[in-house]
């Protein structure tokens, strides 16, 4: 198996223009929430003009009247562009998964550093999809994003490469992609609980919380994140279940056992529990507030941990592939 060395570099570049775009996004998007009044302000602004009839403009009610839109504030611009540079740094990141792929001539996650990088794009795209009428959350799911990328890029980075012998399966494209999006969106999960906990923590209107409070009233309400953290915990949870599953049936072809409690497989195990856990207590009356939220973090702690400390410090029968 030859390497595409033109390919791999295109990669690269791909890879890291989709970190500089992501970065100044980041930017403009902190701009935006800057610049934004609290939403405690907004709603008792829009509940005193609801109650005293509020001022309105008799002109938009004249049959064939042409009433001009007001022009965008800058929040909103800043979060338009912010927006557009998500997407373009999301085709440019999908697209140095794709050209790794042809570089290697084989599917993309055959180290810890295609697995973070698909990771990471997954909670891109799923981002896209769960965060449009909660734009606001971008600022707080794009450090984490940011960080993981730049260990990607640095600590974890691995050339274009064939991978071992024992991984030259039909099993990688199927365990490891669905495995690697699960995280990905287990990362929208668990920063959603950590913003519920932190709006928890300092409710829209209290004076005296500092730039904490000012922080957390420019956050959507509790409500809507923690209905983010558990629709994005329903889609990931079953994803990451199958990809255990199907972990073990590889596992059974590779090494002629389904379950051998090996590191990699007991801290996913636990993760999953976890998971499961936080979506009974979700359900279940009296623990819908802050309780299952930190069962949710404590999820994705778990996830953080089967990553980076049983790939790089504990070995294991997965240790020799850097494999999540």
């Amino acid at each position: 198996m030859t390497i595409n060395e033109t390919l791999a570099r295109y990669s690269d570049w791909s890879f890291e223009s989709a970190f500089a775009i992501y970065a100044l996004a980041t930017v403009l998007l902190i701009a935006r929430y800057a610049s934004m009044r609290a939403r405690a302000v907004q709603d008792r602004e829009l509940v005193a003009a609801g109650a005293s009839g509020g001022p309105v403009d008799t002109a938009e009610l004249v049959p064939g009247r042409v009433v001009e839109k007001p022009d965008k504030t800058w929040s909103e611009k800043l979060g338009g562009m912010g927006y557009a540079l998500l997407v373009v740094g999301a085709v440019l990141h999908i697209a140095s998964i794709v050209l790794r792929g042809f570089a290697t001539e084989r599917f993309p996650l055959g180290n810890m550093y295609e697995f973070v990088t698909m990771a990471c794009a997954a909670a891109i795209v799923a981002g896209l999809v769960a965060l449009r009428k909660t734009a606001d959350l971008w600022v707080f799911m794009l450090v984490p994003v940011l960080i993981l990328m730049f260990l990607a890029a640095t600590v974890l980075y691995a050339d274009a490469a064939p991978v071992v012998p024992a991984l030259r399966s039909f099993w990688l494209p199927i365990h490891v992609t669905i495995i690697s999006v699960s995280s990905g969106i287990f990362l929208v999960s668990g920063v959603a609980s950590i913003l519920f906990l932190f709006r928890m923590k300092f409710p829209a209107g209290e004076e005296g919380d500092g730039p904490f409070g000012k922080v957390a009233q420019r956050l959507p309400n509790a409500e809507t994140l923690d209905r983010l953290a558990y629709k994005s915990t329903i889609v990931a949870f079953p994803l990451f279940g199958a990809g255990i599953i199907l972990g073990a049936i590889w596992a059974e072809a590779a090494w002629g056992r389904f379950w051998g409690w090996d590191p990699k497989e007991t801290v996913s195990f636990i993760a999953w529990v976890i998971y499961a856990a936080y979506l009974h207590a979700r359900a279940t009356s009296g623990w819908r507030d802050t309780k299952a939220a930190w069962i949710n973090v404590a999820g994705f702690v778990a996830m953080l941990f089967n990553l980076f400390i049983i790939n790089m410090v504990v070995s294991g029968l997965h240790s020799y592939a850097g494999l999540t």
